[in-house]
């Protein structure tokens, strides 16, 4: 396969994921705030690495989690416990990463917040 179609292919399926679902949405929308408040408080390198490396574990778990959501519809039409539970498993992932992420963004802005109210 051709790089160029490697791109197209991995270019649909960016577009995909963000037209996809809420959750992606609400992800991304996330991601322009948190971009938003590390300018405003003008956060260091070091800072930017992390919510770079969060906003990415997110993003990342989010896509893969979408995908196998999209497979297990496509494998089993009927409900199916089995499908539920990896369903479940998967979101189950995609919390987690968001609550690092979470706890990246509280400590790297709260310090901050805290320092323009005092």
């Amino acid at each position: 396969m051709s790089l160029k179609k490697t791109f197209g292919n991995a270019l649909r399926g960016l577009w995909l994921y963000i037209s996809g679902e809420t959750n992606n949405r609400v992800h991304l929308s996330a991601v322009v705030l948190v971009i938003a408040a590390g300018i405003i408080f003008h956060i260091n390198v070091v800072e930017w690495l992390f919510l770079v490396v969060a906003i990415g574990l997110v993003l990342t778990s989010e896509a893969f989690n979408f995908s196998l959501e999209k497979l297990c519809d496509e494998v089993q039409s009927a409900y199916s416990e089995r499908i539920r539970i990896v369903k479940d498993i998967s979101a189950g992932a995609v919390l987690i990463a968001a609550i690092i992420s979470a706890v990246i963004g509280l400590i790297i802005f709260v310090p901050k917040v805290i320092g323009l109210l005092f």
